[in-house]
């Protein structure tokens, strides 16, 4: 589990909560984006779902090539908007019907031009769109945090970059927290979206499942294909395919790479189940994590001709509109492993690849000029790219592991400093590395494996030239890597005794191995150095005002000194005050202030920590970051790709959707009047204001007639 080692998991689960509640309660928010990408050259709707989300005005998507717009949004009811909305569509109905009697007695009597034609199809389609909200409403939903619907037409150009991308939407108040969008490159299909889900009650658990017609229980795909899908409680999705024999597809899913926390859910991600049969029934293949990663892969041999059916389902069998996947299927490349998983800074490196398609493809490496640091690489058939794979550069000097060096007697010499390439290569197998020091120096050994994406689960040891052990490490929590829960990489700092010979070991804990069990071993005195990151990934100012972000710093080999932090190049209107993370501190809070009025578009900002090390100066820019919890405890921070803020005004009010205009008042008889003045109920302004909002925002949604929404105001005004 991501446990922050530099804090307490208590304290650091309160402090990230006491910066949500500092940033504020108002902070839009999605939790799911639905369908979660979409092919090259077309157009298609896209539902998110979340909260405070009100006046959103479109989104915003990272790279380019894929551009969206508003289409509706619809926020979630109230019990009392949903009564309105009831008796608003019965009167709806009520009028219906007399159009069509009098339609009726009219077609009778011979046909007479009129305008009642165009009003009976505007009718129609208000009565569709209430019809539609309520059957959409739920007086409880299972996640209140998902019960707020933003829909969106996104265009994806056929020139844009396939992979992940991040989106998010814009309201009036601040932008939201970014949702993984992927750009595919094969024909997708789409589930019908789901509708808000109901609180399951204990013991009535089936009141809440969802009823979907028989229809879209299975579907039929053609090879290649991506599928689209949320998953319900309970639920079982299913599609068949025709292969034929000889055909080698890869069935690969995307499900927590796309929500990788949920926070009410145990475990704390969608853990989606492959299952792939024949014609009859019989089961093919089966998978439901590839290898650490908890998206399953699918690796078959088509052995004839026919039919096959692929299903998909929870672990344990939970459902909700945050469990969305997709799915591709097809004779696609896929890299399973290469090596070795990095290279030196502005050298040429040659890379075994390994995976499946993979004849004529070609993988892309960072260029020369690529910076220090992690990189993902594809590779590309025919146009085709395929999954991403890590690949991290470093500066120091780098060897491969050279077998047999299984023990002390079989050592590999080595220099430091120094990077090792090498693989566990088989069961039990253990790679020793010899190095020569004196008493007194400070020895780093640090393992990148599982962080490379490499299934080696790994453990170091140190000894002396007597083979007595002095240090030993498993697990080291990598606080950077915000995805991982099982942080299997091993760290060890040592300060060595005695000058002479030391030996550095290193093996999989549970005793695995493979070609695929590649590793990066570093060995070299420490690099002191640190990493930021900030909290949230979005921040709203208001107009002349002034924000907070919180900055967290994670500090590698010893490293705890100061660290200034400022603005990079701000935009214009923006500026922070200075602010230093002190001394052996992991957090602080960064204000940031504007002199503009109101932004038109949201802007990105970039925090930069300047630090002094070993008399150089390190500057580092700061990866903004989302607070997430898994599993109701466990705090992890979730990179993101920008740091977006926005400038709002408070007081604007946008000019409403739909105005209204008053008919002309008609006169009561006196008697009538005083009747109505002692018999109307009496209601607090507030109360009144409450139902004029409610009112308000369903009239300018255009949910309610001109004719209603009218009496429904004097009958609120005359209840004061």
């Amino acid at each position: 589990m991501s446990r922050f080692p530099w804090l307490p998991i208590l304290g650091l689960a309160g402090l990230l909560g006491l910066t949500s509640a500092a940033l504020g309660q108002a902070t839009p928010y999605i939790g799911f984006v639905y369908p979660a990408g979409g092919q090259q050259g077309t157009t298609f709707q896209v539902r998110l779902g979340g909260q405070r989300l009100d006046g959103c005005s479109g989104a915003i998507v990272t790279g380019e090539g894929v551009s969206a717009k508003l289409v509706e949004y619809r926020r979630k009811m109230s019990n009392q908007e949903a009564r309105i909305l009831r008796e608003q569509l019965k009167e709806l109905k009520q009028e219906q019907k007399k159009r069509r009697k009098a339609k009726k007695r009219q077609d009778e009597k011979g046909p007479v031009a009129n305008d009642k034609p165009a009003q009976d199809e505007a009718t129609q389609k208000l009565l569709a769109r209430v019809e539609e909200r309520i059957a959409d409403y739920v007086n409880r939903p299972a996640c209140v945090s998902l019960a707020s619907i933003a829909l969106i037409e996104v265009r994806i150009a056929p020139n844009a970059k396939p992979g992940s991308r991040e989106i998010r939407l814009v309201t009036p108040r601040g932008v939201t927290n970014p949702m993984v969008f992927h750009v595919g490159q094969v024909r997708e299909v789409a589930r019908e979206p789901m509708k808000t889900c109901q609180f399951q009650v204990l013991g009535k658990e089936h009141l809440a499942l969802r009823n979907r017609p028989a229809e879209e229980v299975e579907q039929r795909i053609t090879v290649p294909c991506t599928m689209n899908g949320q998953i319900a409680s309970g639920e079982v999705n299913r599609y068949r395919f025709e292969a034929h024999k000889g055909q080698r597809l890869v069935v690969s899913t995307a499900a927590r790479q796309l929500i990788p926390y949920i926070a009410d859910a145990v475990p704390g991600w969608f853990q989606p189940v492959l299952r792939l049969c024949d014609a009859d029934g019989k089961e093919l293949a089966f998978n439901d994590d590839y290898r650490q990663n908890p998206d399953p892969v699918i690796f078959f041999d088509v052995p004839k001709d026919g039919e096959y059916l692929l299903t998909i389902t929870d672990a344990i069998y939970r459902g909700r509109e945050d469990f969305v996947y997709r799915i591709t299927i097809g004779e696609l490349p896929f890299v399973t492993n290469i090596f070795p998983l990095g290279g030196r800074v502005g050298s040429k490196a040659s890379v075994e690849m390994n995976g499946w398609n993979l004849q004529n493809a070609k993988l892309t490496l960072p260029p020369k000029t690529a910076a220090q640091g992690v990189h993902l690489i594809a590779a590309n058939k025919d146009g085709v790219v395929s999954n991403v794979v890590p690949f991290a550069l470093d500066t120091l000097p780098e060897c491969f592991d050279e077998e047999s060096n299984n023990d002390s007697s079989h050592a590999q010499k080595v220099e430091l400093p120094i990077i090792v390439n090498g693989r566990i290569d088989h069961q039990d197998d253990w790679d020793v590395f010899q190095i020569a020091g004196h008493r007194g120096d400070r020895i780093v050994a640090e393992v990148t494996a599982r962080r490379l994406d490499s299934p080696l689960d790994s453990m170091l040891k140190i000894t002396d030239a007597t083979g007595k052990l002095l240090g030993m490490n498993d697990d080291h929590e990598a606080p950077e890597s915000g995805l991982n829960t099982h942080h299997a990489d091993s760290y060890l700092m040592f300060t060595l005794p005695s000058d002479g010979t030391y030996y550095v070991h290193l093996g999989d804990t549970a005793r695995n191995g493979g070609e695929e069990f590649a590793y990066r071993l570093r060995i070299s005195a420490p690099r002191p150095d640190f990493a930021l990151r900030t909290v949230p990934s979005s921040v709203a100012l208001r107009s002349k005002g002034g924000a907070g972000v919180s900055v967290y710093v994670i500090r590698k080999d010893g490293f705890d000194g100061d660290i200034k932090l400022q603005l990079k190049d701000p935009p214009e209107g923006f500026l922070a005050s200075s602010r230093s993370i002190a001394k052996k501190k992991a957090v602080t809070r960064l204000a940031v202030r504007t002199t503009l009025e109101a932004t038109e578009q949201p802007v990105s900002l970039v925090i930069e920590g300047h630090a002094k090390i070993q008399e150089q100066d390190i500057v580092h820019e700061a990866v903004p970051a989302e607070d997430r919890m898994q599993a109701f405890l466990w705090r992890h921070l979730v990179t993101a790709e920008e740091l977006k803020a926005l400038v709002f005004n408070p007081s604007y009010e946008p000019p409403p959707k739909r105005v209204f205009t008053p008919p002309p008042a008609e006169e009561k008889p006196k008697s009538e009047a005083a009747e109505s003045e002692d018999n109307k109920p009496k209601f607090s302004k507030k109360q009144v204001a409450g139902r004029l909002r409610q009112l308000k925002w369903l009239y300018e949604a255009w949910l309610l007639t001109d004719d209603f929404y009218g009496r429904k105001v004097a009958e609120c005004e005359a209840a004061l």
